[in-house]
């Protein structure tokens, strides 16, 4: 699915593999290369780069929204963190970071407005880890209350298949 388009606004987006955090600006021609889990890779000056499904109206294409009710209590609410995690899809492989099992651990500072997460990949040598720790600090992000996001990517216990709810292993075929 190549497709040309133009820059509707100025437009963030995460450097593949680094996750190093640019801004495309207004008017500029980008090619998007392949979309899943609701966001795009796109290719910009000879650059590789991801962007956020909620910021897909600045490419021309359907936004994803994500939206959560201030419940007024001036507190980060752990629900809309986990739902916020569940809306973020491994790259590779259409399915969310929680269905696959990759959030061990979500730690709210109230305090401080912070959030700890635990989480790890599929595999430890997986290129797409900064990529994916900056879907998560993007999305947590989000959730009313939140001032600070820290992902810290962690291989123990190691990734295996079987951390994969039910409905994540069907998707993928390995459930027998």
């Amino acid at each position: 699915m190549q497709k040309m388009v133009v820059t509707q606004r100025a437009c963030p987006a995460r450097r593949v593999p680094s996750g190093d955090s640019v801004s495309i600006p207004e008017g500029q021609f980008i090619t998007i290369n392949q979309s899943l889990g609701g966001n795009y890779t796109v290719t910009w000056q000879g650059n590789m780069l991801r962007i956020d499904g909620t910021d897909a109206e600045a490419i021309g294409q359907q936004p994803e929204v994500l939206e959560f009710d201030d419940l007024g209590t001036d507190q980060i609410s752990e629900d809309q963190v986990w739902q916020a995690l569940d809306t973020i899809y491994d790259p590779e492989i259409p399915i969310s970071l929680v269905s696959l099992g990759l959030v061990y651990k979500v730690e709210l500072d109230q305090q401080n407005k912070r959030v700890l997460i635990d989480m790890t990949l599929t595999a430890p040598g997986c290129g797409m880890g900064p990529v994916l720790v900056g879907d998560v600090e993007y999305r947590v992000a989000k959730v009313p209350n939140v001032e600070a996001v820290k992902v810290d990517l962690v291989f123990d216990p190691p990734w295996s298949r079987e951390m994969m709810s039910e409905e994540a292993q069907l998707e993928a075929g390995l459930f027998f």
